[in-house]
């Protein structure tokens, strides 16, 4: 009889030591390594699942000689959704879904299910008993017939269920709850997690059925569990959003089969989640009178172009050491703006506290909003009102000049749709301008030429 393997791991980030240590030398977390079993038991004969070619049979091909597959992608019933996926479900792909904890995770999944008449779906869950998954459900949406409930934790149970359905589509909720009798640790250790993702992955690839992850997330906002977890999977989705806001994010964080730039935005209702399919008229309050520090910008998020609010407040600092503060926002640009405008412009605002807010709890990172962001803390600092239908899309450089930015035509085309009567752009996007367009069209070189037009 062998001996049985055993080793430490980090329950924190995977990470593999031969003995305890107390400290992790990879993610620098105290007393996070448990001792697991490495001794895998003989796999169990007669699983459906495992049926299928031998894959050491195979021999090398020429890539001119392999055949395209002419599979299309599965159109789910959530536009959002098929975007950021980059075009709809791949046929055989794993998708892990993560985020915090009561952010709308098992609802989006859950509502994808139900809605997807046209699709068998098998929905796995580990956390809630088949009732609860019923109640949810009667609160979404009610008369799917397509949808299959499993309440099971057990791997091989869920794969045999899964070969005996013949599903396509599956739902997992969530890894951490899983557990097989090959790995002698509890549900959720690194152990457990990377063999039924393996299990998985394996399903997927020989039945060509996709399958969807729910994964949880550290204290960090890391995905929990072994960094393995997301190399082996072919889509990692980072669902997030503000508690205080009712608004939910999805991000690509990583896709084989689509862009990483793409942003599905949804409204959290007492029905479930709702598809934004036009963020610009929900990131834009609608007020009736004019505020000094408040500017419209319009970004890019992938290819959609969508308006936002830039909010500033400028004011005296009451303390010794003025403040700087953003929310959204990059705070070392924030800062880096600041100093264009007091060293080429000549404002001072070393002296001032700056508070910086995109409005909807939206994070930016589009470099275009930087003249949206300049002329919001001047508005506030001189308590000088800017135009509603004024907008704005332009990089400023360290010297003060407005540098250009991609597909303005798109965002001109957007202010355009919502009714703006003027934006502001760089003179060196002049050749994008479109030929026939109501809405003005500024092109500036000079941050004190956007200042002037602005302010007068």
């Amino acid at each position: 009889m062998s001996k049985t393997k055993t080793a430490w791991f980090c329950q924190n980030c995977g990470q593999q030591s031969p003995k305890w240590i107390g400290k992790c030398p990879s993610c620098n977390e105290w007393n996070s390594y448990v001792e697991e079993v490495m001794e895998k038991a003989p796999a169990a004969s007669g699983s459906q699942w495992k049926k299928s070619s031998d894959l050491a049979t195979a021999v090398p091909q020429k890539i001119a000689d392999i055949e395209s597959g002419n599979e299309t992608r599965i159109i789910l019933p959530d536009e959002e959704l098929n975007r950021v996926l980059g075009g709809g479900l791949v046929p055989g792909s794993i998708v892990l879904l993560s985020g915090e904890p009561g952010i709308g995770k098992s609802t989006l999944l859950l509502q994808l299910a139900l809605k997807a008449q046209n699709l068998k779906t098998l929905y796995v869950t580990g956390e809630e008993s088949g009732q609860q998954v019923k109640m949810r459900a009667e609160r979404i949406v009610s008369g799917a017939n397509s949808c299959y409930i499993l309440t099971e934790t057990n791997i091989k149970n869920i794969l045999d269920s899964a070969a005996t359905l013949k599903p396509d589509l599956v739902i997992i909720d969530s890894i951490q709850t899983l557990w097989s009798a090959d790995v002698e640790s509890s549900p959720g250790s690194v152990s457990q997690i990377r063999e039924c993702s393996t299990a998985f992955l394996k399903f997927a690839k020989q039945s060509n059925i996709p399958v969807f992850l729910i994964g949880h997330i550290t204290k960090d906002g890391g995905i929990a569990g072994p960094k393995v977890l997301e190399h082996m999977v072919d889509t990692v989705l980072i669902f997030e959003g503000d508690r205080n806001y009712v608004f939910r994010l999805v991000r690509a964080f990583k896709n084989r089969f689509g862009s990483t730039a793409e942003l599905a935005i949804y409204e959290m209702k007492g029905d479930g989640l709702r598809e934004v399919n036009n963020p610009s008229e929900v990131f834009l309050s609608q007020r009736d009178e004019s505020l000094s520090g408040i500017a419209v910008s319009a970004m890019l998020e992938g290819i959609r172009p969508m308006l936002i609010e830039v909010q500033a407040l400028a004011s005296t600092a009451v303390y010794g050491t003025p403040q700087r503060s953003g929310t959204g926002f990059d705070l070392r640009r924030l800062n880096m703006l600041l100093a264009v405008l007091e060293k080429r412009c000549g404002f001072r605002l070393a002296q001032k506290d700056v508070f910086l807010s995109i409005a909807g709890g939206l994070r930016v990172d589009d470099p275009a909003i930087d003249l949206a962001v300049v002329c919001s803390v001047l508005s506030s600092s001189e308590d000088i009102a800017i135009s509603g239908k004024y907008c704005f899309a332009a990089e400023v450089g360290l010297s003060g000049e407005i540098r250009p930015v991609n597909r303005v035509e798109q965002r001109i085309a957007e202010a355009e749709r919502l009714g703006f009567d003027k934006i502001f752009i760089s003179f060196y996007n002049k050749k994008q301008i479109p030929a026939k367009t109501k809405i003005e069209v500024v092109a500036c070189k000079r941050i004190e030429e956007v200042l002037r037009a602005v302010f007068g």
